[in-house]
């Protein structure tokens, strides 16, 4: 947040102010998908640009995978079908408004430690 505030280039930015809808695996039901930003950019040609943004974990934003079915795996596989449903949402809401759908890590803030 820090950073939108202080960079010249961000025209406005909001914090889970806009519902994507998309249907859950787990129950078949259509949900609200609260993004945790929407931003808009000016780029280096000078040009306006909107990112909605989602800042996960890198850990969440894998399959999981293990050979036992231990009840933190089923958790940790359901959390991710579910994101994968909302990240698919995002993409085409963003796609059909001219925005750029992205997920942020601890890699892509240079905070990675293997």
């Amino acid at each position: 947040m820090k950073y939108l505030d202080e960079n010249l280039n961000v025209i406005w930015w909001a914090s889970e102010e806009l519902h994507v809808p998309y249907v859950s695996p787990i129950d078949n039901r259509v949900h609200r998908y609260f993004p945790d930003f929407i931003t808009r950019l000016k780029t280096k040609e000078n040009k306006e640009k909107t990112i909605m943004i989602e800042v996960k974990p890198y850990k969440q934003t894998i399959q999981p995978t293990q050979k036992r079915k231990t009840k933190r795996f089923l958790q940790e596989s359901v959390a991710y079908a579910v994101n994968v449903e909302k990240w698919k949402a995002a993409n085409l809401f963003c796609k059909e408004h001219g925005w750029t759908f992205q997920i942020i890590t601890e890699k892509e803030l240079g905070l990675w430690d293997k």
